[in-house]
């Protein structure tokens, strides 16, 4: 006879309580994302009637024609592409070994390193804004891709290293012990046996890297002058004139611009949640 205990029913309070708490969630994470869709809908009459008309009356798709006729919004969305994937790619390359190393080898001072790659997260980039400026202008590396992928490699690299660091802890030591037994190096080791386990990590690493490349402000306004280089982060702001705030126009620039966060949550939801969770859980 199993003493395992049978899972305890739910009172219909219970029940209702838990839908309302979920219906909450759901609300206040989805309603802001709503609404902008919404918003983007209405002409600019129907959004400033009172009182607050909800629902727009018809649906009016003219306002994301407009948001590729007035500006070069593909071409915001590019660059803002091709910056967020490469500095993704160069990021994870950096902090796979580094977060091998800290978590597997009894480096001198790794209670240091660790230190320091958790300060330097915390560091405001308004902070690094000149040095990385005089920096890349210095290199004549301003209105080019690498003046955005280098800075955001390296600003997202204590992320990416803290992120994979948990993973690859949770790892068994004797799987890599086995292999290296079997006559593969330590990078044999890594490529063949703890990346493949820890894919779940390197997935959060990644999108969180990509997310945060995809939305930054600061140094794409201020390294990427010309028009034909900017994100879809400053473009959206291009949109408003002097005296004039066409919203439902720039929320419709919004609504295309997190289109790909979107997608990609969406796709990799499964590994991002299981990278949120197991990385935390010693093996």
């Amino acid at each position: 006879m199993s003493g395992d205990t049978p899972p305890q029913r739910l009172t219909p309070a219970q029940r209702a309580g838990r839908y309302a708490a979920l219906a909450a969630l759901i609300v206040g994470g989805f309603f802001p994302f709503i609404w902008m869709v919404l918003t983007s809908l209405k002409s600019e009459g129907e959004l400033q009637k009172f009182p607050v008309q909800y629902l727009p009356s018809k649906l009016d798709f003219s306002n994301y024609a407009r948001v590729f006729s007035e500006q070069p919004f593909a071409q915001f969305f590019l660059n803002s592409l091709t910056v967020s994937l490469l500095s993704t790619v160069l990021c994870i390359a950096a902090a796979v070994p580094a977060a091998y190393a800290l978590a597997r080898l009894n480096l001198r001072g790794r209670g240091l390193l660790m230190t320091a790659v958790v300060t330097f997260s915390m560091l405001p980039v308004v902070s690094l804004l000149v040095p990385m400026f005089r920096l890349m202008r210095g290199a004549n590396l301003l209105n080019t891709y690498p003046a955005l992928i280098l800075p955001y490699a390296a600003l997202s690299l204590p992320i990416g290293i803290l992120t994979l660091v948990a993973f690859f802890s949770a790892i068994p030591r004797d799987l890599e012990a086995a292999a290296m037994v079997d006559g593969t190096t330590r990078v044999g080791a890594l490529t063949r046996v703890v990346l493949p386990l820890s894919t779940p990590g390197v997935v959060t690493a990644a999108l969180l890297v990509f997310v945060n490349s995809w939305n930054e402000f600061l140094l794409a306004l201020s390294f990427n002058t010309k028009l034909s280089m900017r994100t879809v982060s400053v473009g959206v702001t291009l949109y408003q004139g002097e005296f004039a705030f066409p919203w439902p126009l720039i929320a419709a620039a919004v609504v295309v611009a997190t289109v790909p966060l979107v997608l990609l949550i969406a796709i990799f939801q499964r590994r991002f949640v299981a990278g949120l969770t197991a990385g935390g859980v010693k093996a």
